[in-house]
């Protein structure tokens, strides 16, 4: 995405130059002395600027519909040049003469057509806050499929959270077990973790959503124009006000990536939950987000979880690409800015397809309940329900802490808990007092089973069952709400290109 250091014109003279030119210039907005030499191609983005060739159309649409109404440009020139994109736009990013960027390829493709009164589109504008203007229409509309897909995903982790919520599963911190929850306490941990990563989608999207044009090369420009109209005209809530920072910023770009990255990270411990898992037989991935192996056809290996695991690099690293594009660039425009887009093009297409995969890979995942639940008493993993009791009859929690550590220490080798007469000898060691003087005996062995351990621990945004129904219903209302806000987003967008049609159609 070349700007290059860009001139206005106010007539069709910016194109003389070029069009008495002869030899081997191929565009008609750059003037001979620039037209050739062995540094072309590699100043050239025009393949890679296919992403934003329909945004560079919008932004071309938008920006003569404003000349036109200015009186900055006569209304023929207008309708000539609209019907010119028209038909640049039915032959496709494929159809564009060479040219530095897809901006020059489709102005070059326009004088073509109608000549070089063409060349009055271009005026009161550089490529500098085109392009500009060319990521934000375009990176808007990745962050909405990017934000629709986290949706989603959500939406599954919920569905999984309903039909599971009594399955209960071992817990674990620094991977040894630790205490019981349930599957769904483990997905809705993830589902509100996606929640944010919506949260940061959504509100980098505003300050993306904000219309550079009409600051020009970086020092605005002496036309009468309409920042607000051509903002209307493609759906911008608002204008970058500082006419340099406008047309030279692209913060907009690391943060919408940093919450790509961060987005990544989250699927990529979820991911890292599952492989692991796994590898235990705490789940059954679907085959269809499964492999085997080309020599060992016993085997089944979670590969795409790894591959969610492994994209999270791709995010990083263009996040960190991004930042070293940027750092050290003095105002205003440098061609260095060629290459940023790429970074965050990059990671939002890796981490959208992570997305689909790693909320699919759980929502058809089989959860073996049976399993599951024995593994839930390995390594005395309902330790802390027993301290509970002890602390809840008064027993101070660190004394309590003592005396089930101690049981825990006196475990054999092929025991998961101590059983009653076990942490009775303890107690009684430890408090001067037999175990049933605090703890009835029946609630001292419900707690060390898995199932009940689970069931006392219903405090807010805990495992317990009817907890959970709490925290699926919360979820449920955030995610409504997010759906929401997508809508109405998305609506406006559509609105925008409406009303620009209607008056690219009062011209054409």
């Amino acid at each position: 995405m070349s700007d290059g250091e860009d001139h206005e014109t106010a007539d069709a003279d910016r194109g003389d130059a070029a069009a008495d030119a002869d030899g081997g210039d191929e565009t008609v907005v750059r003037r001979d002395r620039f037209a050739g030499g062995p540094a072309r191609s590699f100043l050239s983005s025009l393949s890679d600027d296919e992403r934003i060739f329909a945004a560079d159309l919008a932004v071309d649409r938008a920006h003569v519909v404003m000349l036109a109404e200015q009186e900055i440009i006569d209304r023929e020139t207008a309708g000539e040049v609209l019907a010119a994109l028209a038909d640049v736009e039915d032959a496709g990013h494929g159809a564009l003469p060479d040219g530095e960027d897809v901006h020059e390829a489709i102005e070059s493709a326009v004088i073509d057509r109608v000549g070089q009164s063409g060349g009055k589109m271009h005026t009161a504008r550089s490529r500098n806050d085109e392009v500009a203007a060319c990521i934000r229409y375009r990176l808007r509309a990745d962050i909405l499929d990017l934000m629709e897909t986290v949706i989603g995903a959500r939406e599954q982790l919920i569905e999984v959270a309903r039909a599971e919520r009594e399955t209960v599963m071992p817990g674990y911190t620094h991977l040894q077990p630790a205490q019981p929850t349930t599957v769904a306490h483990w997905v809705l941990s993830y589902e509100q973790a996606l929640q944010r990563d919506t949260a940061r989608l959504l509100d980098a999207y505003k300050r993306v959503n904000q219309n550079p044009l009409g600051s020009a090369a970086f020092a605005g420009t002496p036309f009468d124009v309409d920042r607000e109209r051509t903002a209307a005209l493609l759906g911008f809530e608002g204008v970058a006000e500082n006419s340099m920072d406008a047309s030279a910023t692209r913060d907009f770009l690391v943060e919408t990536t940093s919450a790509v990255a961060t987005l990544a990270t989250t699927l990529s411990g979820l991911a890292e939950d599952v492989v692991v898992m796994a590898s235990k037989g705490h789940v059954d991935l679907d085959d269809d987000y499964a492999s085997t192996s080309s020599i060992m056809p016993q085997k089944k290996n979670p590969d795409t979880l790894e591959l969610v695991r492994g994209r999270t690099g791709d995010a990083v690293a263009g996040l960190n690409g991004l930042l070293t594009n940027l750092k050290g660039q003095p105002r205003a425009y440098n061609r260095d800015l060629q290459r940023a887009g790429r970074h965050a093009w990059d990671a939002i297409d890796s981490v959208t397809e992570s997305v689909e995969v790693a909320a699919g890979a759980v929502a058809t995942a089989d959860w073996p309940a049976e399993t599951l639940v024995a593994a839930a008493t390995d390594g005395f993993a309902t330790a802390t329900g027993v301290a509970d009791l002890l602390a809840m009859a008064g027993v101070p929690f660190r004394t309590a802490h003592e005396v089930v550590a101690e049981a825990a220490a006196g475990l054999a080798a092929d025991e998961d808990a101590p059983d009653y007469a076990a942490l009775s000898a303890v107690a009684e060691d430890v408090l001067g007092e037999p175990l049933s003087a605090y703890v009835d005996r029946d609630a001292l062995v419900a707690a060390l089973d898995p199932a009940e351990s689970v069931a006392m621990r219903d405090s807010r945004g805990g495992p317990d069952p009817d907890a959970v129904v709490e925290q699926v219903s919360v979820a449920e209302d955030a995610l409504a709400a997010d759906s929401e806000a997508l809508t109405a987003r998305r609506q406006a967008v559509s609105q925008a290109a409406d009303r620009r049609q209607t008056e690219v159609d009062r011209y054409v």
